[in-house]
């Protein structure tokens, strides 16, 4: 017969580490339901030279990344960024990068090495680490992820690297891209 003295010991222990798996099992990072529903904050930019903002893409699923090159996750999850972007675009969907490099060479360089398909801009406002826009969305690790659905509205937040191009990814933009 298990002792009480065993019980409290291992009662404890288990649900501690049942806690920890919680917590790191991909579903629990992959959306923040504190913001789901929220109206995208706009901001202005620049696209291929001429001056844009986030609204203008209202009626397109856009999945907004917060990148930097100097960031190994950013790194990482490129190419199945350049993958999704290629998925979605014909049907309504847009990856749009949202680069944090104080730096322009390095992120020029960044897009011409990583041939980066997707459209993505470089926020002038960065000082060391710090966007402006990246802030105001609550962005506080790199890279960080805001999928916004056809009404401007945000459906999900995702933090950190992401396989964009994996079934669970695709199940998920296919359904998001056949709402109306």
């Amino acid at each position: 017969m298990i002792s009480l003295r065993k019980l409290k010991v291992w009662v404890p222990f288990w649900l501690g580490v049942l806690v920890l798996v919680v917590f790191a099992m991909p579903h629990y990072r992959q959306g923040e339901a504190s913001i789901a529903g929220r109206t995208a904050e706009d901001f202005s930019m620049q696209m291929n030279g001429k001056p844009a903002k986030l609204s203008d893409y209202r009626g397109k699923v856009v999945v907004l990344n917060f990148w930097a090159s100097w960031c190994p996750p950013c790194v990482a999850e490129t190419a199945s960024l350049n993958a999704l972007q290629t998925r979605i675009e014909q049907r309504g969907g847009l990856v749009l990068g949202v680069n944090v490099d104080e730096d322009p060479a390095a992120y020029q360089k960044f897009l011409v090495e990583h041939g980066v398909l997707f459209p993505t801009w470089r926020d002038p406002s960065v000082q060391g680490t710090s966007s402006k826009i990246a802030l105001e969305y609550g962005t506080s690790v790199y890279p960080e992820t805001y999928v916004i659905d056809r009404r401007g509205k945000i459906a999900r937040k995702i933090i950190g690297e992401q396989q964009w191009d994996s079934p669970e990814m695709r199940r998920y933009f296919d359904a998001l891209l056949a709402e109306k």
